[in-house]
Formats: C-alpha cells, structure tokens, sequence
C-alpha cells in the first residue's frame, strides 16, 4: 500500500513473496503449477531457505499448497459451492469491519482510502490488472486493520487471497472505482448502513 510518504523497505524474503504473489493473481503461475525450490532460489539468486519461509507464508495465504513428499504446488480454483461459502464468509468479516468503523476513522485515514482509489484509477488507466487486483485487496485490507488490527487481518486475509484463483470479474475502471467511492463516501457520511450495502455490492 502507497499511502505512506515513508518508503517501506523490504526484506528479500517479502520481495520474493510479493512477486510470487504477482505471478499467481496475473495468472503467469497457473493453479496446480508445481514449484521447484531450486528453479525458484536460482530465479531470486537466494538458497532455498528463504524460498521454504516464502512457501510456507503463501500457504498460510491459501495461494499455495505443500505436501509432504510432493512439494508445493499453486492452490486448484476453487468449487463454485466452496468459492460461494467464502464470498459469504469474507461479506461478513467486512461487514463486521464497517460496524466497527463507526466515528473511528480520522480525517487523514479518509484521505488515505481517497488516495487508494486514485491509485486504483492510475492502474486502470494503465490496464495493469494485476495492479488493479492488489490495489483493490490493498483498499479492503486497510479498512480490515482499521476496525480490528492483524487480528482480524490474520482471519480475513486467507480467504481475500484464495478466491482471487477464481477471480475473473474485471469491470470498467468507472464501474470498480465508483463502487470503492459509495464506501468511502458512506463512511466519510457516518453512514454505516449505506457503508455495508456498498461493501455488500463490491463483492461479490
């Protein structure tokens, strides 16, 4: 997430991570695609320690799947049924997150959401979709952490992230951003049913 002037430095591990995370929301990693831990540390120019604690945090995200004696491999797409319980699922953490939210958010957060959607803008007008993907997961995140901090972040981020292996609802740049927009302006308003109804509409 942009919205800091401070530059947050990362470690090679994340780097390493953020990019395989990349690769699986822009599709370049296909569901069930085997990983090699050699191809992978020779790719990064790292051993294979750093590449098992990246595997075992993208497991933890649902992204990947490791076996015992089969190694890790890109999570399968989900059953419709499944992919229909998590939608449910993930509407009800954000909903609780909005009811949480209530006269909490100060006027530099609001601005914060304002300048998410702008950068969702940026990455529409580029037809970078990868981008658009994680912006999108960025804006819902901060709200998450928000209402409930890396507890409540920890319990919805695993299903934000397996159901984007199932994710083809790209809309125009107007409808996406409009749809953000209703929330924020909702939360902005102190309107925390308006917020819900919007949050409710977004996923889907």
């Amino acid at each position: 997430m942009k919205v800091n002037k401070a530059r947050r430095i990362m470690s090679v591990k994340d780097q390493i991570a953020e990019q395989i995370r990349s690769d699986i929301i822009a599709g370049d990693l296909a569901p069930n695609t085997k990983l090699n831990e050699k191809e992978m540390a020779d790719r990064f120019g790292v051993s294979r320690g750093p590449i098992r604690d990246v595997i075992l945090q993208l497991s933890k995200e649902g992204l990947l799947i490791s076996k015992n004696n089969c190694g890790a491999s890109v999570n399968s797409v989900l059953d419709p049924k499944i992919q229909k319980l998590m939608i449910k699922l993930r509407r009800d953490i954000e909903v609780f997150a909005i009811e949480q939210l209530k006269d909490k958010l100060t006027a530099r957060e609001l601005a914060d959401l304002d300048t998410i959607l702008e950068q969702l803008q940026s990455a529409f007008d580029k037809e970078d979709y990868t981008e658009v993907t994680k912006i999108d997961i960025s804006f819902h995140k901060y709200l998450i952490n928000k209402a409930g901090g890396d507890e409540l972040v920890n319990i919805w981020y695993p299903y934000v992230m397996r159901m984007r292996l199932n994710y083809k609802r790209i809309t125009s740049s107007a409808e996406c951003v409009a749809e953000h927009k209703l929330i924020v302006d909702a939360l902005k308003n102190a309107d925390i049913p308006a917020a819900i109804k919007a949050t409710k509409s977004n996923i889907r």
